[in-house]
């Protein structure tokens, strides 16, 4: 016989896996977002992870980190497959999902998406290439109130603040601030200008004040842009500190009322939960108005655990309406691995089973798989020992597993049920049909 080639396996970098324990707590954060996101009316849908390129690229640079996908044989001539990549995020697929179903929707409609998506960049700490988005958005024909820029991040705070996370704050800014700002000061291309703050926290003044003399602008309108980046606020008097710079412009007054009345609206949450952080910019180009980012206070060099925004008319790229949005997504996997890289998560279970029916015998089998019928019927997560070994070989697996207990069938005529508590070392009779799990 030919000896088998074998192939070490490696992990592959920037795509996360997890061991069953740590899997299931993941399992259980997504449930606690699920809820938390149904608690507030949206509607879960999904979308294919492959997207038209011409979709994907329907507004800002993302080129580069797209995936294409391609078969490893494609026969000649065959380039149905050529224009697809794995989508990079889900708020552009979300507003091609809402042009292509249009007519069936009821508006304003509130959607959360939970799903995979990926990005062709150099994995680092907290970027991986494959990871899991959590968001919601919500899409209206014309118009959508400012009540749900303020409801998105109400959300999100609900929803972490049960995850007994590090502490984190949520930064809240609007685009038209700071486009309207530049305007103000007499700047030609203020999306450039916005581009470039946006990387403040990661190159500094001295980085940034390089980047928008290069685009020409001088001195005195550097250091008014550095000015306004610096304003932090809980509240509205960020709007006095920015009209103490001198800039004035219908947009920048425009975008003042917005975060005004975004930030009043949250008042009642913690003290210092949600701020008011005028460096805030987010890259991409569609967004238009309030724009949200959230990060660990602890090491807010960790990246975003947050991020989102006001669009004007991202689905307008696919139909021919007014179909302004705004949404919020939770970076899930960025969040989780630094914690399971920190063991700091809670204890997860290594499998999910409840109980485990021992096999006494191989003429005993009938009754432990009508044991373990039973107890699945009422509710339990049960499993059924796989064959007839000696009952010490048994109970090393369900310890192994991390199984809670055992059920012993009868192991001869007239013999009562027993369950065995593991984590007590307790055993007593029990009747599979009235047994109650102890409270714990």
């Amino acid at each position: 016989m030919s000896e088998q080639r074998v192939i070490r396996p490696t992990p592959i970098s920037g795509f996360p896996e997890w061991l069953p324990e740590i899997r299931s707590v993941e399992q259980r954060w997504l449930d606690h977002i699920r809820a938390g996101f149904e608690r507030y009316g949206f509607a879960s849908i999904e979308t294919p992870s492959v997207e038209n390129l011409d979709v994907l690229m329907a507004k800002g640079e993302t080129s580069k980190e797209v995936y294409t996908l391609h078969r490893v044989q494609e026969e000649d001539g065959d380039d149905s497959e050529a224009r697809l990549g794995l989508h990079f995020d889900l708020t552009v697929p979300f507003a091609r999902y809402v042009a292509q179903h249009f007519n069936e929707l009821a508006f304003p409609f509130k959607r959360y998406q939970i799903q995979r998506v990926w990005r062709g960049e150099r994995p680092q700490e907290g970027r991986y290439r494959e990871f899991t988005q959590c968001d919601i958005d919500v899409i209206n024909v014309d118009g959508v109130p400012l009540h749900f820029d303020a409801e998105m991040p109400r959300v999100v705070h609900e929803v972490l603040a049960g995850l007994d996370l590090p502490a984190w704050t949520l930064s809240i800014n609007n685009r038209k601030v700071l486009q309207g700002f530049y305007e103000g000061l007499g700047i030609s291309d203020p999306l450039a200008v916005i581009r470039a703050v946006d990387k403040l926290h990661k190159i500094g003044d001295d980085g940034v004040r390089q980047i928008l003399t290069e685009e020409g602008l001088s001195g005195g309108q550097i250091d008014s842009c550095l000015e306004l980046a610096r304003i932090k606020g809980a509240d509205r008097s960020v709007v006095e500190q920015v009209a103490k710079l001198g800039a004035e412009s219908e947009l920048l007054s425009q975008g003042l009322e917005e975060l005004a009345f975004v930030l009043d609206s949250l008042s009642d949450l913690p003290e210092g939960s949600v701020v008011a952080d005028l460096s805030i910019a987010r890259g991409l180009d569609y967004y238009t108005g309030t724009v949200y980012e959230a990060a660990f206070d602890d090491d807010p060099g960790y990246g975003s655990i947050v991020a989102g925004g006001r669009y004007e008319n991202l689905a307008g790229q696919f139909i021919r309406r007014n179909l302004p949005g705004v949404g919020i997504s939770i970076g899930l996997t960025r969040i989780f691995a630094k914690l399971a890289a920190e063991d700091r998560l809670p204890a997860g279970r290594t499998c999910p089973t409840d109980v485990l029916v021992v096999v006494p015998s191989d003429e005993r089998r009938e009754e432990a798989l009508r044991t373990g019928a039973l107890l699945r019927g009422r509710g339990f997560n049960t499993e059924v020992f796989h064959q007839a070994s000696k009952v010490g070989k048994q109970l090393q697996y369900a310890s192994k597993k991390g199984i809670p207990f055992v059920w012993f069938p009868p192991f001869d005529d007239g013999r009562p049920h027993e369950v065995k508590d593991m984590a007590t070392g307790e055993q007593g009779e029990a009747d599979p049909a009235l047994w109650e799990r102890p409270a714990s």
